[in-house]
């Protein structure tokens, strides 16, 4: 999906509870072409669980979520299309290379990805020399840039990442401010979580367990 097309995620009266705990509740928002969400909490507060139910992942325990006025449950390969997540258990296999597993993502995700176009992600993120090497040899910093390139040959319109910066140094924290800063001129949206600041004009911030 072209990320400059017309696009509304909008979450309304979304509630989440853990056990007999509710982490969140009565929560709503909306987002639209060059928009972004600063997700923001302590460690337990229900950050993750959010992301969870905004990409489909689980169900809210009441509440809608909905891409384009559709809810997620009825949206099907239109959201799925249109979504590129970026959480702390995305599966590489450490025996291929980062290059192998970001073509391979692309074949999960019923895409040709050339290899020039493979590799130029992995340049961007910061793995030029390295885009051979075995994924079990590479820092966890350097994984986690290889799974941001995933991410950009996507093509997505909506970017939901949780802690992008973690493992990452200055400036790998500036080359993903850089990135989304991109992405969102180009039309697209994001949600992100991190307990730091982020350096990117606009955008919303919400506090959870506040």
């Amino acid at each position: 999906m072209n990320a400059t097309a017309e696009h509304e995620l909008r979450a309304t009266g979304l509630s989440c509870r853990r056990g007999n705990r509710v982490l969140f509740e009565d929560l709503g928002f909306e987002l639209g072409p060059g928009q972004w969400l600063h997700v923001r909490g302590a460690n337990g507060s229900g950050k993750t669980s959010l992301l969870r139910l905004l990409t489909g992942l689980a169900r809210p325990e009441t509440g809608i979520v909905a891409w384009n006025g559709v809810e997620l449950s009825r949206a099907g390969e239109d959201y799925r299309a249109a979504l590129a997540y970026f959480g702390h258990r995305h599966a590489v296999k450490d025996d291929l290379s980062a290059l192998e597993n970001l073509r391979l993502g692309a074949a999960l995700d019923g895409r040709a990805l050339d290899p020039r176009a493979a590799c130029a992600a992995l340049w961007r993120v910061g793995l030029r020399g390295r885009e051979s090497l075995p994924m079990r040899v590479l820092s966890q910093g350097q994984r986690r840039r290889a799974l941001l390139a995933r991410v950009l040959v996507r093509g997505a319109s909506l970017w939901v990442l949780d802690e992008p910066f973690a493992a990452l140094d200055a400036d790998g924290v500036d080359m993903v401010s850089s990135l989304v800063q991109e992405h969102l001129r180009g039309g697209g949206s994001a949600v992100l979580t991190s307990h730091q600041p982020i350096a990117l004009p606009g955008g919303c911030s919400l506090e959870l367990g506040a």
